[in-house]
């Protein structure tokens, strides 16, 4: 999910597949990538495009991700990462799959290229707003005018989300609750409006990930180590529960992650 480098601390830089591998188990990267393939089965345009724009490789390093469903809707998909390690990664499992690597905040691409851009929590590693507001103006250059972008961050509106961001971060890798570096994001009322500043039409909004995020990774690594298939496969389900949440007004509280499904006006 990280497009631009994780930086540790200081601001070094560190390998974002790296951490992955080391943190992040595939009983959860399974889990999360069957809500983002629900979610674009919702969002993504009915009829198949021509083009289309992934800002980050990442899912597709460490698991499946969402090459299936994205060359499900498109002719042709192109992925872009920062991190040469994930490109290469994402190749050795899709060796068709077409990767650029360089910085979404300055793509190598002419104005209004492609039909569609997924962008699922990449803009939420960046250290600051700006960065976010540079980035979007870029995704949008790179859209043609009526095409559509499906962005995700994480959400600030739940408040362990907010208390994540609020606490030092240095804090919270020495105690291993997040390995990646934690950047700036947006809640959903302030997302939506500033997309509509930048000049996007704001189709809908929505909340995904509504199980207690860090609770549900340790316990996922748990079961990955020692538990059978049968034991696993009953836990998905019962993470995929939590998604019930998304259908009641509380969904931008119990939501970690805010998703977005705007068109360049």
């Amino acid at each position: 999910m990280v497009d631009s480098s994780v930086f540790i601390g200081n601001g070094a830089k560190h390998d974002p597949f790296h951490v992955a591998k080391t943190e992040f188990p595939y009983l959860w990267r399974h889990h999360s990538d069957r809500i983002n393939t629900a979610l674009l089965r919702r969002w993504l345009p009915p009829n198949r495009i021509d083009l289309l724009l992934k800002t980050d490789l990442f899912d597709e390093a460490i698991a499946e991700g969402l090459h299936s469903i994205l060359t499900f809707h498109a002719k042709r998909l192109i992925g872009v990462d920062l991190s040469l390690s994930v490109i290469i990664e994402a190749r050795l499992r899709y060796p068709h799959l077409q990767a650029v690597e360089t910085d979404v905040r300055c793509l190598p691409f002419p104005d209004g290229k492609f039909d569609v851009i997924v962008s699922n929590s990449t803009l939420d590693h960046f250290e600051s707003f700006d960065d976010i507001v540079v980035s979007l103006l870029e995704l949008r250059r790179v859209l043609r005018p009526g095409g559509q972008l499906v962005l995700t961050l994480d959400n600030l509106a739940n408040p362990v989300v907010l208390l994540r961001n609020i606490l030092p971060f240095r804090l919270l890798h020495q105690l291993r609750i997040v390995p990646y570096f934690v950047g700036v994001t947006l809640g959903p009322h302030r997302l939506r409006h500033l997309l509509q500043r930048i000049g996007f039409d704001v189709i809908e909004v929505d909340a995904t990930v509504h199980c207690p995020r860090v609770l549900a990774v340790t316990i996922a690594r748990v079961l990955e180590k020692f538990a059978k298939p049968k034991t696993q496969k009953a836990f998905l389900r019962f993470l995929m529960a939590f998604e019930y949440l998304s259908h009641l007004p509380t969904r931008f509280i119990t939501g970690n992650f805010v998703a977005v499904k705007v068109m360049r006006c």
